[in-house]
């Protein structure tokens, strides 16, 4: 039990925010935003999308189209191995085609490789892309202008960085253009992963960021929870009682960090009383250095994304 009761009714006078659009850089919604010039949403799926390299991430987005309703004929995917294009085909009922056969078909290509595959791949498809073409990528760390090189002049670039919480359409995506994408490429690009969770367009800039903090930022909370459940069963719980406390306790909390409009500090405090559980351990935790750490963890996958693009 927590040192401060809380209570589990709606908060009225908290002014909680709405869920809808915003026509600021780095709200998150889950929809359009109509003040920034972009097209309403109609029936998902009129464009045509090409996964090209569907691996994990590919397959993400893959699979959240489907599950939005965006109409199988209009997606396509390409894989380096027989036996995953097969499985592809066999999961979603998609097409999967070679790259240059997607690159003549789809009107959005998705780059869903690693990012060392990427110069391999713009060498072979990017003579063949049409300088209309809008080209999605989610290769953690490499830039719009990396992409620019290696396509026809004036090809519209958005460089997206979504996690894997778009498994159960939870994910966080950031999304942000390229020097020749345009606010309706952008809108596309969002009508694409808005299916998944949330949205949020950033500049590029900020994108390693991004990577940083909700790119890689999934791990940093099952490691958490990984700790915590381990801390559980030294103090005498059963694992499976420990993980499940731990779990919903960590769902609660994120929807009252959502939904409440408070900030953090506020929502500690509510639960750490004086001389109280919560405080001892909230010492533990300072003493051992557990916030310099997270500082210090991002900043080394920031730096990482950067090395990526340098390598590339």
């Amino acid at each position: 039990m927590s040192d401060a009761a809380t209570s589990r009714s709606a908060h009225p006078d908290r002014g909680v925010p709405s869920r809808g659009a915003h026509p600021d850089w780095g709200v998150p919604s889950r929809g359009a935003h109509p003040d920034w010039g972009v097209p309403s949403r109609g029936a998902p799926g009129t464009h045509s999308v090409a996964v090209v390299g569907a691996g994990k991430i590919g397959e993400l987005l893959l699979s959240g189209l489907l599950r939005s309703g965006w109409p199988v004929g209009r997606l396509l995917a390409t894989a380096r191995r027989s036996e995953r294009a097969r499985e592809l085909a066999d999961r979603y009922g998609i097409r999967v085609l070679d790259n240059l056969a997607a690159v003549a078909e789809a009107d959005v290509l998705a780059i869903a490789v690693k990012p060392q595959d990427a110069a391999g791949l713009l060498a072979e498809i990017g003579p063949k892309v049409p300088a209309g073409k809008l080209v999605v990528s989610l290769c953690a760390g490499l830039p719009t202008a990396f992409f620019a090189k290696g396509l026809p002049e004036g090809t519209p670039v958005v460089r997206v960085m979504t996690n894997t919480p778009a498994l159960v359409d939870e994910a966080m995506t950031a999304i942000s253009p390229g020097t020749y994408a345009t606010g309706d490429h952008l809108a596309l690009a969002e009508e694409m992963f808005a299916p998944l969770g949330r949205t949020i367009r950033v500049p590029e800039s900020q994108q390693d960021a991004v990577t940083a903090l909700s790119g890689s930022g999934p791990a940093y909370f099952f490691f958490l929870v990984e700790a915590m459940t381990d801390a559980g069963i030294l103090l005498g719980l059963p694992r499976q009682v420990a993980h499940d406390l731990i779990v919903q306790t960590a769902i609660g909390s994120a929807i009252m960090l959502r939904d409440s409009g408070e900030h953090p500090v506020k929502l500690r405090e509510a639960v750490t009383s004086p001389a109280g559980t919560t405080i001892s351990a909230i010492r533990e935790l300072e003493a051992h250095g557990v916030r310099a750490a997270l500082l210090a963890a991002l900043e080394a996958a920031r730096d990482r994304a950067r090395e990526i693009a340098e390598q590339a």
